[in-house]
């Protein structure tokens, strides 16, 4: 048998045992992959895509139904926030909390009320979800009312929604419907039977909040004629400063807040003195002036200067001569070639140093 055919008869069994090995090595990591559960970014990405099969098979694989995601809350909370009521009954289904709370108080029907999905609002409260709730907290008609959802508010108010419930800081959902600026909501609201007189923590109501925030219409709407007459007559000054809702940032409130301010440095003059200095010098190393700059830095005079001695100017006049009784009591004059040496200045001042002393340079 020729050698070529043999050769290729190896290669070919050399290939097919090495196929199934290949085969064998990939099938435990794709095993692996698909029963891997996912991570609060994955889940609610998917959720979120309303990505029914993905959510199925996770928790036909033992997810927890009140898994949490990374942004909203549970699946439950992310299905009410699309307003996907297959995807809601899927994680009830598999036993999730129609009433739990995410990390901000905040539960399914209160986003399904501040979206308007009002299926979705409709199919929570037939499940047991509940519309009120205890010790001044955010309910789902201040969601609703806030986002003008007056078909919602129409609802949950006939399901037994508190009118006059109170956030955290006492509002009404009335009072959070003025706050935006929803007039259809604030009318529906007064027609239902939201009481107008009561006030927050601040000492603040809803004719208040309409005159704060320039909504006349909805002012009229809170009172009579003589109400509203009687709030139009003060003055301006009287409200407190517009604060408007701001979007949600990413930032966290601890790193929002301001920066601590430095504690003044000590040193900061003699900082600004050495950097003065070394401009000064970098100046005159620039123009050729080392030495000169070397003087500058250290205060010695020059060369010539010291060896010269002070200069005198010729304008200067000439000193007087005493008289003669100060004459006689003074020393004996001594001749021109006896004259004691004069002291010579330890430092004389040239247009360099005197520069350098004007600026406080030299120590």
């Amino acid at each position: 048998m020729p050698a070529f055919i043999l050769a290729t008869i190896a290669a070919l069994a050399a290939a097919a045992h090495v196929a199934p090995a290949h085969a064998q090595l990939q099938f435990p990591i794709q095993l692996f992959r698909s029963n891997a559960l996912p991570d609060a970014v994955e889940f609610g990405s998917r959720i979120e895509n309303n990505d029914l099969e993905a959510a199925r098979d996770w928790l036909e694989r033992g997810l927890d139904p009140d898994f949490v995601g990374d942004r909203i809350g549970t699946g439950l909370m992310i299905a009410a926030w699309q307003g996907n009521v297959q995807m809601m009954a899927l994680f009830v289904a598999k036993g999730a909390d129609v009433n739990r709370m995410n990390a901000l108080g905040e539960q399914a029907l209160m986003h399904a009320a501040w979206r308007g999905n009002l299926e979705a609002v409709q199919w929570l409260l037939a499940k047991g979800a509940t519309p009120n709730r205890s010790n001044k907290q955010w309910t789902a008609l201040h969601y609703a009312a806030f986002s003008g959802k007056d078909d919602v508010v129409r609802v949950l108010v006939a399901r037994g929604a508190d009118l006059d419930a109170r956030s955290p800081n006492g509002s009404t959902p009335l009072m959070m419907a003025v706050y935006e600026g929803q007039e259809s909501t604030v009318k529906q609201l007064v027609r239902l039977g939201a009481d107008r007189k009561l006030t927050n923590d601040a000492g603040e109501g809803a004719m208040e909040w309409a005159f704060k925030h320039e909504q006349v219409p909805i002012a009229r709407a809170l009172g009579g004629m003589e109400e509203f007459a009687a709030a139009a007559s003060r003055p301006k000054a009287d409200w407190a400063p517009t604060v408007r809702s701001q979007p949600v940032t990413a930032t966290p409130p601890t790193e929002q807040m301001a920066a601590p301010k430095p504690a003044p440095d000590p040193n900061a003059e003699t900082r600004a003195q050495i950097a003065e200095l070394t401009r000064i010098r970098n100046t005159l190393k620039s123009r050729g002036s080392t030495r000169a700059s070397r003087r500058c830095a250290t205060g010695w005079p020059s060369r010539a200067a010291t060896s010269a001695g002070p200069r005198r100017s010729r304008s200067r006049p000439a000193a007087r001569r005493p008289p003669s009784s100060a004459r006689a009591t003074s020393r004996p004059r001594t001749r021109p070639g006896n004259r004691p040496a004069q002291p010579r200045p330890s430092t004389v001042r040239t247009p360099l140093t005197s520069a350098c002393r004007s600026k406080g340079l030299v120590m």
